[in-house]
């Protein structure tokens, strides 16, 4: 439970970083670039122990996959409230594309 909270908050950095400059167009490029890289530092401090904690519990296809769900709902809600643009069914079809690989690589997984 662990390593999914610490890629949890890793990802709430991680999608600030990448698209919280685009609430402000009116920012510098390279001051918008040296805001999400500092942003970044931290997303590294919880995605980094995330996966050290948890490599053994989950192999790294797994640990990718978790990073990946968590990574699709919370853009999905900081693009819904932040950025004011909720989701379309198709955005909604590839996302549930993505969580039917959850499917593939933690219930189909050879033992």
């Amino acid at each position: 439970m662990l390593t999914v909270v610490l890629l949890l908050i890793s990802n709430v950095f991680m999608t600030y970083a990448w698209y919280g400059h685009l609430k402000d167009k009116s920012t510098p490029l390279v001051v918008a670039i040296l805001v999400s890289w500092g942003v970044a530092f931290f997303e590294y401090c919880f995605q980094v122990p995330a996966n050290r904690l948890g490599h053994g519990q989950f192999t790294a296809p797994q640990l990718k996959m978790i990073q990946e769900v968590i990574t699709l709902v919370v853009f999905a809600v900081f693009s819904a409230t932040v950025l004011r643009e909720p989701l379309r069914w198709n955005d909604m079809i590839g996302f549930a594309l993505i969580a039917a690989a959850v499917f593939f690589v933690f219930v189909l997984r050879p033992q």
